[in-house]
Parts: structure tokens; C-alpha cells; sequence
């Protein structure tokens, strides 16, 4: 059912907007800014009703016969007067990207025609729009008064985007956000309380802004309309987020000239001081011959790096181009792998988990880390910093302001060491002040971390095996620079005779990326073992696999539950363990369901709830291929128990119904109890989970000797 709103609901999201701007961001509006919100509180509610109902919508071009609210008093009179108050102008004012996405095909086609352009109407929408573009671009457009009746253009569109990204911070911030945030489709942060400004003063909030716009709208042109396309370069900007706007926007212009005008090409890229355009400057210039340039460009780079990524680049492409190395860092680091390790190719959709399992066969303790573990250590340990009384702008950030800029260590240095000093002095006191933290904060919107019920098993080993020195050290230089180490940490840790170390792991084919090679840079220089392990295909005869197969109350994971499981464990083929259990549902077993499996709801009543037999199934499938019969059925209805308890449950997964398929062609059935009476497998009682098991894991049996004897 749809929801009824309460009338004038969008006018207050808008009063509650404009409220930012009376605190500690009113001195970033600017006079023309002010003007429009004076302006505004200036109209009676009916008239504020319908700017806010027209600045609701996604683009400026708005189609007038769609604002028939029942909340407004004639709601098209009040349209007119407000044109004519200059609130709405003409769409030939318009840009031919906001026409083209508001206006239907039909009216495109006359606006074509009304401007000497006789359009075919079989061309594709997009293809009216470049057309429009191509006048556009030659000459004023000419609207008919029918169309400049029917569409208006929003003018009041500079101010409105300057407010929304002084709120947001970016060019995606919309009103419909608020609503958004009501109807619990988006999660914010509400607790936020303290009002902060997101820019210094009106100079960077504008430098910001501009280029955040061009930014937008060089993105949306066509490509006869970049050709034309020109940026102010002369305005400055005073800060990280202009800095980082104006650097994008002129890669991308680099990159659209580079198969045009070279020459102009480079010297944008030249211009922006990013790492990717500094890197593609190099590349470019490198391949157009002007390697003295490039040489020193690199040597300045290695002296006095501006960051590790662009550092670890400018060392590699040194070598490669000036020493006469022929492999990259990345390659040689993936030569040296510290190993390789031998998989059954059955894990080739979930190589880390494979690596973990066969750890686990050794006797080995085994974890998949990656970067969750690191990045819920550093939340929870600095959660009062980044989420506190400087963190968030307002309540729809998820990014703390200090990791946007890149600046938390700058801003906080002496206090980030004295909390280190003082939560870093053990294991044990660490281990207990992130409980306290992850207590007090669990379920809040953040960007860093997934929530899990208390901390992730990898978290709680990589506490308890690492040398705190250790561990402090590689935090300092995560608050030092966030951006470079947010990400690429090993795949794995393993702890070995009480030693701890971390792997990369890195399948037939996989490269390992620059962040996975600073990642690990860093993670050395600090101490830790850090090795890549290459993995390598091929047929494992004592890999595990449990057939499963379970029965149910009906079809659908979502709605319905299980009845019983049955299991059968084989290694090299032979049978090692099996196990079985009704389950009580916990509802109604239908009776068309009683019917097919002989389960009724007196049989179940005493049975065990899946919650209280979850851990034997964890147990008893841990490291081992999950086989069923249509495997995605009992896989999912698993999965699903396993999530209603919060719980993740992966493993790699067999088809015996899939692989009969392509072992043996041609069959007439591939249903389970076809396929027995083919290869007289017994199955006596049909739709029993244990039973079905078995049966299927003659089909297993089966398989994997057709396979042996191909190879």
C-alpha cells in the first residue's frame, strides 16, 4: 500500500533544510545565496509549496501540467505569476541534457522541427538529444509558446545546488533525501547534534563548488559538446575537496583530448595534481618520446614523493624505462611468492576459503581477513575522532570529515598517540576497550565496517598474535594516510607454531594491484610477515565433500523453513561420517508437503529448532564441498537459516544434477530418483533427507569416476 504523506510535507523538509544554514555554515553563503532564501520566506506557504515541490524534482526542466497538488491553491495560476516573478524561465535557457531527459520523445521532435531539424522519429531518444545539442551549440534555441507552456525551467537552480552541495558535500545531494530518510529506504546518521561548517570560509566553498560543477557537467556532454567545453583554471581553490574536483575534472579533460590535440592533452593532465593524472602525464608522455621530461619528472617524484601510490609507481616505471628492468614490482613480487599450494579445482569460484580450508587440514588455524578486521581496529579505536564532535557535517555523511581530507593525523597527532599509548599497551586492554566501543556504537551508519555480532574472529586472532609495537606502528601511519591504506590487506592470516603471518592470495591469471603491493610494503616495514601464495589447480582425491539434502514446508527460502537434513560426508570416495535430524520448523508443514515426504507436524513437534543443531552443521560441513542434488535449493535454504541467525554460511558448491548432466548426456530424467532407477542406486524411502543423501552421493561417486577415467 502506498503511503499517504502528511500535507505540506516536502515545504517542512525544506524549513529543516534551510535551518543548516543559520548556524556555523551561514557565513559560506554567499550575498546571492541569501538573496534567494530571503526571497523565499518571503513568499505565502502555497507559493513556498510549489518551489520546494518543483526543486523536489530531478532536473531543472519541469512539465507543468504535473503540478496539480491538492496541498497548493491553484497550483497553475500561481506557475504563471511565479514565472513572471522570474521564480521560472523559458527552457530555451535550458541545457539540452536536462531538456532531453524531461521532455517525451514527441515534444523533442517538434522542438527539433520548430528549430529547422526534421528528425526521423524511429531515431532512439538519445539520438534526439545530440541532435538538440548540435543546435545548441550553433545558435540560440527557439521555443514555441505550446511547449514554453507545457515544460518551465527551474531559475533559480544556481543557489539551490550552492545550498545543496554546502550540505552535502558533493553535486548528488538531493531533497528527496529527507523523504528518503522518513520512509527508512536510506539510513543516516541521527545522531549527529553539533552543527559544523564542511569549508573554512566562502572563497573554498565556492572554489570547491565550481569545480565540482564543471566536473558534473563535462560528464554529461555529448562528444561535440566537450570539444567546447572550457574551465576556468584561474580560480583558486583553498582546499582538499576543491583540490581533489578541479584534479578530476581536468583528468577527464585530459583524457578526451588525447586522441584528438595530444599537446593540449598533456598539459591538463600536467595541471592536475592528482596521482592518476600525474601517473597518465608520465605514461603519455613517455610513449610521445619526451623521455629527458619524464626522467626527471620521475627522479623529482622518488626525492620527494607526494604519496606512496605515486611513489611506488614513479620507482617501477623508473626502473622499467631508465634501468632496463624488464618486469614491474608487482610482477617480481609475485615470482618471489613466498609458496605455492595445491587446490582441488572445485575451489576455483572461492580460492581463499580453499587456502583456508586446506590450512585447516594441516592442523593449522586459518581466517579470512582481508580488510575488514584492520578497518573495524581503526573505527573502533578512533570512533570519538571521526564520528565525534569533528567528524560529520551532517546527518547524511558516512565519510568523517577528517578521512575526506586526509588530515586526521595532522589535526590530532598528540591525542592519537597518547590513545595508543594508552589502549596499546597489550593485547588484552585493546581487545577490551573495542568490545566498550563496539558496544556503545553497534548499528551505527558508518563507512568504514560492516557490523557483526562482537568482533570478527580474524580481529581477535590478529590482537592476540601481534607485537603491539607492531600494531601501533601500522596504525600511526593508517591516521597519517588513511587514503593509501583503507584497503589491499592480505587475503588470509594463519598462525603457525603461535606465530602469526598474512597471505595474498592469488589464483592462475590474478595480478596483484599497486594498493595490495603498498598494503604489504607497509605492513613489512612494520614488522609483520607478510607472504603471497600462487595457487595451482588440480584434482585433490582427498578434498571432503558432504552431500546434503534437506526437506522443507515449501519451495521458497525467503518464506518457508526446513524439516530434516541429512548429510553423508565422503573423502576419496568412501564414506567417513553421516548425520541426520528432523527439524521443527516452527510452523505448519502443509499437507500436500506431508503427503510428498511423510513429515508431519506431530513428527517435528519435539525436534530440535535449527538454531540448536546450526553449530552441528557448521561443524560437521566446515572445509568440505557442499554437494546436493540441484545444490542451489538446499545451499540457499541453509544459507537463509543460517542468516536468520545472523550467521554467514559459504562454501563451495557441487551440482550433482548439473554434472550428471555433462557426464552422462542424453538421459531422459535428471531428477534424483530417475537417475537411481537408471543406475540401480537404492532409494528406498524417497523425499527422506538421509536417503535422498545417499542416493546422491552414489551420483557423486559416479561423477568423479567418469571424471578419473577421462584424465
Amino acid at each position: 500500500m502506498r503511503k499517504t504523506l502528511p500535507e505540506r510535507y516536502y515545504l517542512d523538509h525544506f524549513y529543516e533544510f534551510l535551518q543548516f544554514f543559520e548556524g556555523a555554515n551561514r557565513p559560506l553563503v554567499d550575498a546571492k545565496t541569501a538573496a534567494f532564501i530571503e526571497a523565499f520566506h518571503a513568499l505565502d506557504k502555497d507559493d513556498q509549496c510549489l518551489i520546494v515541490r518543483a526543486a523536489n524534482r530531478k532536473y531543472p526542466v519541469v512539465v507543468t501540467k504535473t503540478f496539480d497538488y491538492a496541498e497548493i491553491n491553484a497550483p497553475l495560476e500561481r506557475l504563471t505569476r511565479l514565472r513572471e516573478a522570474g521564480w521560472f524561465t523559458s527552457i530555451c535557457q535550458g541545457d539540452s541534457y536536462s531538456l532531453g531527459q524531461a521532455m517525451t520523445k514527441a515534444d523533442l521532435l517538434i522542438l527539433l522541427k520548430d528549430n529547422g531539424c526534421q528528425a526521423s522519429s524511429t531515431l532512439a531518444k538519445q539520438g534526439l538529444i545530440d541532435e538538440l545539442a548540435g543546435i545548441m551549440a550553433r545558435q540560440p534555441l527557439a521555443v514555441m509558446d505550446e511547449l514554453n507552456e507545457q515544460y518551465l525551467l527551474r531559475a533559480y537552480d544556481a543557489p539551490l545546488s550552492y545550498l545543496l552541495f554546502l550540505y552535502f558535500g558533493h553535486t548528488r545531494g538531493r531533497l528527496n533525501q529527507f523523504s528518503m530518510r522518513d520512509l527508512g529506504v536510506m539510513r543516516t546518521r541521527q545522531d549527529v547534534s553539533q552543527q559544523l561548517a564542511r569549508f573554512e570560509g566562502q572563497d573554498a566553498a565556492r572554489g570547491a563548488f565550481y569545480y565540482a560543477r564543471q566536473l558534473t557537467a563535462f560528464k554529461q556532454l555529448n562528444e561535440e559538446e566537450k570539444a567546447h567545453f572550457s574551465l576556468n583554471t584561474d580560480i583558486t581553490v583553498h582546499c582538499p575537496i576543491g583540490q581533489d574536483y578541479r584534479d578530476r575534472v581536468l583528468f577527464q579533460m585530459g583524457n578526451y583530448w588525447l586522441a584528438k590535440d595530444a599537446p593540449k592533452a598533456l598539459a591538463l593532465l600536467q595541471q592536475a595534481g592528482s596521482d592518476q593524472a600525474q601517473e597518465k602525464w608520465l605514461r603519455e608522455s613517455y610513449k610521445l618520446g619526451h623521455k629527458d621530461a619524464v626522467q626527471q619528472a620521475l627522479e623529482a617524484i622518488i626525492d620527494d614523493p607526494a604519496s606512496d601510490t605515486l611513489l611506488a609507481f614513479a620507482e617501477d616505471f623508473y626502473a622499467r624505462k631508465f634501468d632496463r628492468k624488464r618486469t614491474s614490482t608487482l610482477t617480481d613480487m609475485l615470482r618471489d611468492a613466498t609458496h605455492v599450494v595445491q587446490l582441488d579445482d572445485i575451489h576455483n569460484q572461492s580460492v581463499e576459503q580453499g587456502v583456508i580450508s586446506y590450512y585447516r587440514r594441516q592442523g593449522l588455524a586459518a581466517y579470512r581477513a582481508e580488510n575488514q578486521p584492520w578497518r573495524m581496529l581503526f573505527g573502533l579505536l578512533f570512533w570519538d575522532w571521526l564520528y565525534g564532535e569533528w567528524g560529520l557535517v551532517s546527518e547524511f555523511d558516512r565519510r568523517p570529515q577528517v578521512l575526506r581530507y586526509n588530515d586526521f593525523y595532522d589535526r590530532f597527532g598528540s591525542d592519537i598517540e597518547q590513545h595508543l599509548n594508552k589502549y596499546c599497551a597489550s593485547a588484552d586492554t585493546l581487545h577490551r576497550y573495542l568490545l566498550k566501543q563496539a558496544s556503545a556504537h553497534y548499528g551505527k551508519v558508518n563507512s568504514l565496517f560492516m557490523w557483526r555480532q562482537g568482533l570478527p574472529e580474524s580481529l581477535k586472532i590478529l590482537l592476540e598474535y601481534s607485537r603491539m609495537d607492531n600494531l601501533r606502528q601500522f596504525l600511526v601511519l593508517m591516521c597519517k594516510d588513511y587514503a593509501s591504506l583503507r584497503d589491499g590487506f592480505p587475503d588470509i592470516l594463519v598462525v603457525d607454531n603461535n606465530t602469526l603471518r598474512f597471505e595474498e592470495i592469488k589464483a592462475p591469471g590474478d595480478q596483484l594491484r599497486r594498493n595490495q603491493l603498498i598494503t604489504i610494503q607497509h605492513l613489512r616495514q612494520c614488522g609483520f610477515e607478510v607472504g603471497i601464495t600462487q595457487v595451482s589447480w588440480y584434482h585433490d582425491p582427498m578434498q571432503p565433500y558432504v552431500v546434503v539434502d534437506i526437506e522443507t514446508t515449501g519451495g521458497q527460502s525467503a518464506y518457508h523453513r526446513i524439516t530434516e537434513v541429512g548429510m553423508v560426508k565422503l573423502i576419496g570416495g568412501e564414506e567417513v561420517a553421516r548425520w541426520q535430524s528432523l527439524i521443527n520448523p516452527q510452523r505448519h508443514i502443509p499437507s500436500r508437503i506431508t503427503q510428498l515426504t511423510g513429515i508431519s507436524d506431530n513428527m517435528v513437534a519435539e525436534a530440535p529448532i535449527f538454531a540448536e543443531v546450526a553449530e552441528d552443521i557448521e561443524a560437521f560441513t566446515k572445509d568440505c564441498v557442499f554437494v546436493a542434488h540441484n545444490v542451489n535449493f538446499d545451499y540457499g535454504f541453509i544459507k537463509q537459516e543460517f542468516a536468520r541467525l545472523e550467521l554467514d554460511f559459504r562454501r563451495p558448491k557441487f551440482c550433482t544434477c548439473a554434472r550428471m548432466r555433462k557426464a552422462f548426456p542424453g538421459l531422459k530424467s535428471y531428477g534424483l530418483g530417475a537417475l537411481s532407477a537408471q543406475f540401480d542406486i537404492r532409494l528406498e524411502n524417497h523425499h527422506r533427507a538421509l536417503d535422498d543423501a545417499q542416493a546422491a552421493a552414489e551420483l557423486l561417486r559416479l561423477i568423479q569416476s567418469k571424471k578419473s577415467c577421462a584424465d
